[in-house]
Order: structure tokens, then C-alpha cells, then sequence
């Protein structure tokens, strides 16, 4: 599973480590029932 969210990742043009940094600063931060789409690569805030 790790390997799949690197190399989506990199599919769309994330670094993977921060896209991994991102996602799991994120994820405590969730509540039930949120939607968890603004946690993929495509919709990660770009950082210059």
C-alpha cells in the first residue's frame, strides 16, 4: 500500500515525501464521516 500512495504520488507530479508528510500531519486532524478526498496527491496544496 505504501509503494501505491509513493508512486501515485509522483504520477502527479508530489514529491513523495511530502506528499507523505502532508497526508500524515493530516490525518489526525479528520473527524468521522469527513471526506477524505482533499488527502490525495491531486488535490495536495502546492508548495513553491
Amino acid at each position: 500500500m505504501l509503494y501505491s500512495l509513493i508512486e501515485t504520488a509522483k504520477a502527479n507530479d508530489c514529491q513523495p515525501y511530502e506528499y507523505l508528510e502532508y497526508v500524515l500531519r493530516e490525518i489526525p486532524k479528520l473527524k468521522s464521516g469527513d471526506d477524505h478526498g482533499h488527502l490525495l496527491p491531486w488535490n495536495m496544496p502546492k508548495t513553491d
